[in-house]
């Protein structure tokens, strides 16, 4: 057993050490937003737990140009996939506060930091928000769904009237409910370091894994399991595949990727009730689970299950070198099957598809104490490149980022629970390395008081987005192109209103490609950015063109970057270079004027005449306002490649000269 804890501490203690504010800008970050009309959100705890600035965060797209009222009235942006030949990347951006990238110990703002990306998909469904414990949904409020403790004798059929009070098709869920009551019920980790908190107890007198040394209250956000938020790797199976670490050294990348659940296994105890397998137990180890007279079973994560092939056999034969060199690697084993764990079933070897390994790197430099860009002045970022499935089905999926930074005060890959302060009959016998704003003596007979909160020696900050979907490739995007995806950032208000969140932005800002890479232009937004009071520690109003409140973007050539006047769609040659493969609107050709027109009005209009596209063209259709308006805040967009050229774009809504600039640059080579 000392094994299996000093293991799970090894694993993770360099990430639980100090954190500080991290913000997701593309994809967008919800920091737990759901569509409110105020500066702050509503409840910290909705979805997970970020430890960020209540400023922070985006609303969920809008499909229309009025605020959704349910969720199939939301906007879900749809990337597609990678191929087994060509990549499709998608470029993630966001702000850490207290700064990365710099171990230098001789330097004064030296850091120990990581970050950590991570997704979560599953096959979608036609409902768009059922009325289940699993299904990942952004919900129509801001409520957080319901957790009512277990009682200690509780059977399977009380378990699921438990479950059944307790989830809301209309509340937004990440976890599943049955991810959250195993970790309430299950034995934490008792290996790790808590210095000098003091951590809570379940309701059925268990040390669970819902209390740690930052959560010692064992506060619930949404369905999110406290431990495994904590700590990374985690040393159980987890429903998140992991994309990148991104370390403050690049000699502890080699840890990372042995460890990643993407490549080893990890095990949970399995307990029965009968024949049916339970989705808990109290075990954390293979020891205490043989005492339980369950069994200690490893599982392999899974990027998703091949049910074609029945056989070991079949499987292992499914291997190319032309799949294997992409990181496509079928495997036969017990996958972390998360559907079958909801529904109490056994979970027997099968096929499934390896996520790829985990990608490692040193992170970029940036400031502390500043939410700002990297060293060249450009945002942090980091470009993902899509999976690829080979079922070829649709995902609904939701990214993960977590930042980390450490402090050298103790020795983060040698202090563990044998450094924990211990009390006797009250008074404290042996002392922690660190204590809760402790006194020090500098030797002038002068105390002074040093600011530590201990369960903060120590955070976890996060952000997530809102789901998405991971879609097959379009007939149209040949397997072999490279796809590459072209978003906005950002929400309406002044630099100072939408702070910690940024202006608009396209994202990326300049991109450099071949003639032979294809583009996917799309965006999103909210007709309910109203950035109303409460303003927190910030000030609220919205500033920005056309009606309060609403998200507009729109795309034109400009002659170059120096100049706000876009260029007449008759002499521009941006849109006269484009080779459109792919248009969401239909499969209709639309001409080069026309698809101008789809790009300036945001999809509003589709075509010039009512011969071409009848009620959507600007002869029928209701005349557009000049601010955009009327439009979608979200656009499906189009999939085009460019002739060689260098392009300069703007989006005439907010770009507004001396308050905000919204500009890109294409150069094709």
């Amino acid at each position: 057993m000392n094994n299996i804890l000093l293991l799970g501490w090894l694993l993770t203690l360099e990430l639980n050490l100090i954190s500080a504010n991290i913000y997701m800008h593309s994809p967008r970050g919800s920091n737990n937003r759901m569509n409110e009309n105020t500066a702050t959100r509503r409840n910290n705890n909705r979805m997970f737990d970020s430890q960020n600035n209540a400023r922070g965060g985006y609303n969920v797209g809008d499909k229309k140009a009025n605020a959704a009222n349910n969720e199939n009235d939301q906007y879900r942006m749809k990337f597609f996939q990678s191929g087994k030949e060509g990549d499709s990347e998608m470029m993630l951006q966001w702000t850490n506060q207290h700064g990365c990238g710099n171990d230098n110990p001789n330097d004064p703002m030296k850091l120990n930091c990581n970050l950590v990306l991570q997704f979560k998909c599953q096959d979608d469904i036609a409902t768009a928000a059922p009325k289940n414990s699993y299904t990942l949904r952004n919900g129509q409020n801001t409520q957080t769904q319901q957790y009512t403790n277990p009682n200690k004798n509780e059977n399977e059929n009380q378990g699921y009237q438990r479950r059944n009070n307790n989830v809301d098709a209309s509340k937004g869920l990440h976890e599943s409910w049955q991810w959250y009551d195993a970790c309430y019920r299950r034995e934490r980790n008792k290996g790790l370091f808590t210095a000098d908190q003091n951590l809570q107890k379940n309701n059925l007198g268990v040390d669970a894994a819902v209390a740690t040394r930052q959560n010692p209250n064992k506060q619930r956000s949404g369905y999110e399991c406290p431990e495994e938020r904590d700590y990374y790797p985690y040393f159980h199976p987890t429903p998140w595949t992991d994309v990148a670490v991104l370390a403050h050294n690049s000699s502890i990348c080699s840890y990372y990727k042995e460890n990643s659940f993407n490549r080893r296994p990890y095990g949970e105890c399995v307990e029965r009730e009968g024949a049916r397998r339970k989705s808990y137990s109290i075990a954390n180890n293979p020891v205490a689970c043989t005492e339980m007279e369950g069994e200690w079973v490893e599982y392999h994560s899974v990027l998703e299950l091949a049910t074609k092939y029945t056989t070991k056999r079949q499987c292992e034969g499914a291997n190319r070198k032309q799949l294997t060199d992409r990181g496509i690697v079928y495997k036969w084993g017990k996958p972390y099957d998360v559907g079958k764990i909801v529904a109490h079933q056994s979970i027997e070897d099968a096929c499934f598809v390896l996520p790829p390994p985990v990608d490692c790197k040193v992170a970029e430099w940036s400031r502390p104490n500043n939410l700002g860009d990297g060293l060249d002045g450009k945002p942090l970022h980091y470009t993902w490149k899509l999976p690829h499935f080979p079922s070829l089905k649709q995902k609904r999926c939701v990214f993960r980022l977590r930042y980390n930074i450490s402090t050298d005060d103790y020795a983060p890959w040698s202090t563990d629970h044998s450094q924990n302060q211990v009390k006797q009959n009250n008074v404290v016998v042996k002392k922690s390395p660190v204590e809760q704003n402790p006194l020090v003596d500098i030797g002038a007979n002068q105390a002074l008081r040093l600011a530590i909160n201990t369960a903060q020696f120590g955070r976890t900050f996060q952000d997530r987005s809102h789901v998405f979907f991971i879609s097959p490739r379009p007939a149209e995007v040949a397997d072999e192109r490279k796809l590459i995806n072209l978003n906005v950032r950002g929400k309406r208000g002044n630099i100072v209103q939408t702070y910690p969140a940024v202006e608009y932005d396209f994202v990326p800002k300049e991109m450099s490609i071949k003639d032979t890479d294809l583009v996917h232009i799309q965006w999103t937004g909210s007709n309910t950015h109203n950035n109303k009071a409460p303003g927190g520690d910030g000030q609220t109003g919205d500033a920005g063109e056309g009606t309060g409140g609403t998200d507009r973007h729109n795309l034109l050539e400009l002659l170059d970057a120096s100049q706000n006047f876009p260029r007449p769609i008759e002499t521009a040659s941006l849109y006269k270079s484009m080779n459109v493969v792919y248009n969401s609107i239909n499969d209709k050709k639309y001409d080069t004027k026309n698809v101008a027109i789809q790009l300036a009005s945001s999809g509003y209009y589709r075509c010039a005449k009512n011969a071409d596209c009848g009620k959507y063209s600007i002869e029928t259709k209701a005349a557009l306002n000049p601010t955009i308006d009327g439009a979608s805040p979200s656009y499906a967009g189009l999939i085009t490649s460019f002739k060689k050229g260098t392009y300069h774009y703007v989006c005439t809504r907010n770009n507004n000269f001396t308050n905000r600039s919204q500009k890109g640059k294409l150069v094709v080579r």
